[in-house]
């Protein structure tokens, strides 16, 4: 089971500092990102550091929907082979997965080239269609998961998360690539049951806590800033990062997009439940100095997505909180904004018969989740402040 684990970021002292290592890698040619991947590797102290040989280890990547690598929406198959061939060198049997926002596994590995190198490499893809239901009694906020049982079989989980913007959490990176273990429709509820960003990002650190993963590998070699995690723009950042210790590697993005890791509540969420640590970073391999983007397009603004508001009043939800807005000239009336909003009734839908015009918000019934900006096919939805906010905070 994946919580019998060697170097787990469960437990973190405060005190004492972690190691986040940054590798420049500049194009995924595979021969210069496998040299990457074994010198970031090296400077943790090798992949038998987090694996034992006979050991079965699962490669969690970041499949949120099945794009083509150009996109930089999902880790990138150069970054997944090179981890692989790196492991199955220290003895270990491998498998991989993850369960996207849309669709199923096998087609979000196909598209996203995985696939075909897992079949190269005799790596198995394990099941994360159905899952089971587990305990955690030591959850601060989440006090039991159903996790995938592809995750639940392995002895050990390493997580490949991809270098992007968000809308809800600001960056998506090492804490949040653990959602995509909660299998299907389920990670919806999630959404629906934690509307508040803060309750929402307790989950994602109790989740780690839970699935203790030995050891986090970055894709930034092409980022995506702006409408992330899946409509916004390639950037490249040249970079490879490695550590064992989720919060510090988010941190240590934060420190290269010139973003306040203040403002991202699962860092600070990361920190206070003893998963990691931002203070005291010991930073190895590359300067880090070297890979600072000061124009990398993230919200960086006081009032957030993720600002803790506590409870906000029906008013202050509907004038002040930032909310998902559609572009009509982008929308191709899909209905997948509808169909993945996790609210009942709906809090986005088509008004009338058919589909003759983009679907509407009810920003009465919108919890703020943003499942529709970061599932949107075609970047049509985006998240905007409303004027009243705006000017309450001087943007």
């Amino acid at each position: 089971m994946v919580r019998t684990l060697m170097m787990g970021s469960n437990g973190h002292d405060a005190r004492v500092g972690s190691t986040v290592a940054a590798v420049r890698c500049s194009s995924y040619d595979e021969a210069d990102v496998q040299e990457a991947v074994d010198r970031g590797l090296a400077l943790l102290g090798g992949a038998k550091s987090f694996v034992v040989p006979g050991e079965r280890i699962l490669l969690k990547p970041n499949l949120l929907l099945g794009r083509t690598p150009e996109r930089a929406v999902t880790t990138h198959p150069s970054v997944f082979r090179a981890v692989a061939h790196s492991l199955q060198q220290a003895g270990v049997a491998i498998s991989y997965g993850d369960s996207p926002g849309f669709g199923k596994p096998q087609t979000a590995a196909h598209r996203s080239g995985l696939f075909d190198i897992a079949q190269e490499m005799s790596l198995e893809l394990a099941d994360f269609t159905h899952g089971e239901t587990v305990s955690f009694p030591d959850g601060h906020q989440n006090k039991q998961f159903t996790i995938a049982r592809g995750v639940l079989s392995a002895d050990g989980l390493i997580s490949l998360p991809k270098m992007k913007s968000h809308g809800l959490t600001r960056i998506t990176g090492a804490i949040k690539n653990q959602f995509g273990c909660i299998p299907g429709t389920l990670k919806a509820e999630f959404h629906a049951r934690l509307p508040m960003a803060e309750l929402f990002s307790q989950m994602l650190v109790d989740l780690n806590l839970f699935l203790k993963p030995r050891l986090f590998i970055m894709d930034g070699i092409v980022a995506m800033e702006g409408n992330g995690p899946q409509s916004g723009t390639p950037c490249p950042m040249n970079v490879l990062l490695f550590s064992s210790d989720p919060v510090a590697l988010d941190a240590t993005v934060c420190k290269l997009i010139h973003l306040d890791p203040s403002l991202v509540l699962p860092i600070q969420y990361g920190v206070e439940f003893g998963l990691g640590t931002i203070r005291n970073i010991e930073w190895v391999g590359d300067p880090i100095e070297s890979f600072v983007n000061p124009s990398f397009d993230v919200n960086r603004s006081a009032l957030s997505t993720t600002e803790r508001l506590g409870r906000p009043s029906r008013m202050a939800r509907r004038f002040v909180v930032p909310r998902p807005f559609i572009r009509p000239e982008k929308c191709t009336r899909c209905g997948t904004c509808v169909s993945v909003c996790p609210v009942d009734p709906k809090a986005v839908e088509f008004r009338g018969s058919g589909r003759t015009q983009p679907p509407v918000h009810d920003y009465q019934h919108c919890i703020r989740c943003y499942c529709c900006q970061e599932l949107c096919p075609e970047g049509a939805i985006e998240v905007s402040t409303p004027l009243l906010g705006r000017l309450i905070h001087h943007r």
